[in-house]
């Protein structure tokens, strides 16, 4: 778990994405909420004709256009404010950088962070980027060894990042735990790309999209839950995410991209919801601890090398709306040992179960007319093939002749005959009507 300090506030994140919030002011009570609290409150500060700040915070004028709050320093450039730096002999710990200065009757806005702001602050533990900030300068955090907690309310540059501006750049490689504010509304392209020392990330209600690689090779992150406002995930959004042990995909998302969870080690399962109209090829291809996988009925094809080489997969679910099954879509799945593909499927691609070593019985529904090559070849443990479709489906060396030499195709009665003279179905040891 980890724990991050926001003014008065203390907010401790569990595994599984779990958020508890409570005041530290009041030393004699804990209160516990049961869902995420990850809304950072924006900070206004007024400071009055004395020169004092509201609440707890302390201010300090350095000259007409230059001010400390709470240590940091605040620089005022064409009627807003950019932090410039902070006070070297006295800052420690949390920089909670304020949306909004109100003084000498002035209100000024927070816009920025400026170059090296920050730079081998080593002192800097945790920041709070407020939704006012549209900008962070080059260098701004470089060198801040012990930051490891960054929480990021802005979604200027959050929603904007590519992959040569992602957040390791900006705050460092070192940051173990970010969380995303409900003003962000997208996780931009790259987001954090290659940001292997992340282990948690909490997203608010705001986000709609992650981009494409916005995970990329973040391969410490061991859990992390998609808000339901997400509609769409990236083509390799959460690529090479070795650690990610559990992942769930909200009823509200409609496409996954190519490559989103390939190489996604660590997973053991996933559901995915009917609202889910296309995945993309390769979509999780080597995630080779994903054991069982539900897709909902708003798939229509399974795209090739989709579950390719998941290799401890022992059961799949193909719901009634598929049509179609592309190139290697399960191939390498050596632990399947069952597969019943429904009267809608039309066509099994070339190699689309090829190396299912494991896989002893087959159902190939009523509808399928045709059969790519090697589409089961290497499936050395077939005894049992059902192939419900009355007309005789094209097929050529879709079966090895291991298969042919130990399985038992069943077909309906009144084409028994009719598969007993075509290649390459009359090649199987015996074809037997099914009762």
């Amino acid at each position: 778990f980890s724990v991050m300090v926001w003014g008065q506030k203390v907010t401790l994140y569990l595994s599984g994405n779990q958020t508890y919030e409570y005041d530290i002011s009041q030393v004699d009570s804990m209160v516990f909420s049961d869902t995420p609290t990850i809304e950072p409150e924006e900070i206004v500060v007024t400071v009055d004709a004395n020169g004092n700040a509201d609440g707890e915070h302390w201010f300090e004028k350095i000259d007409e256009t230059n001010f400390y709050i709470d240590d940091i320093k605040y620089t005022a450039q064409s009627g807003d404010l950019v932090v410039t730096g902070y006070n070297q002999a006295f800052f420690k710990g949390a920089a909670n950088i304020i949306s909004q200065l109100k003084y000498r009757g002035r209100t000024m806005n927070v816009v920025g962070v400026s170059n090296d702001a920050f730079k081998n602050c080593k002192v800097l533990t945790s920041v709070t980027i407020s939704e006012s900030v549209t900008s962070i300068g080059s260098e701004a955090f470089l060198g801040c060894c012990n930051l490891t907690d960054v929480l990021l309310n802005s979604n200027s540059f959050v929603s904007a990042s590519r992959y040569d501006t992602s957040m390791k750049t900006i705050f460092g490689e070192q940051v173990k735990h970010y969380v995303i504010g409900n003003s962000v509304t997208s996780i931009g392209n790259g987001a954090f790309y290659d940001c292997s020392s992340l282990t948690s990330v909490a997203i608010g209600s705001g986000v709609t999209s992650i981009g494409h690689y916005a995970f990329y090779q973040c391969s410490n992150l061991t859990s992390f839950t998609i808000p339901d406002s997400v509609t769409n995930i990236g083509s390799g959004a959460f690529f090479g995410c070795s650690s990610l042990t559990s992942i769930t995909i909200p009823g509200c998302v409609t496409s996954i991209g190519y490559d989103a969870f390939s190489g996604c080690s660590s997973l053991t399962s996933v559901t995915i919801p009917n609202s889910v109209t296309s995945i993309g090829s390769g979509a999780f291809v080597r995630c080779s601890s994903l054991t069982s996988v539900t897709i909902g009925s708003g798939i229509t094809s399974i795209a090739g090398y989709t579950f390719d080489s998941c290799t401890n997969l022992t059961s799949i679910t193909i719901p009634g709306s598929v049509t179609s099954i592309d190139y290697y879509a399960f191939s390498g799945c050596s632990n399947l040992t069952s597969v019943i593909i429904p009267n809608g499927v039309t066509s099994i691609d070339y190699c689309a179960f090829s190396g299912c070593s494991g896989l002893t019985s087959v159902t190939i529904g009523s509808g399928v007319k045709s059969i790519g090559e090697y589409a089961f070849s290497g499936c050395s443990s077939l005894t049992d093939v059902y192939c419900l479709a009355e007309n005789v489906p094209n097929s050529s060396f879709a079966f090895d002749n291991s298969s042919f030499a130990s399985a038992t195709l069943h077909v309906p009665a009144g084409s028994v005959e009719a598969y007993k003279a075509k290649e390459p179905w009359k090649r199987f040891k015996s074809i037997v009507a099914i009762e």
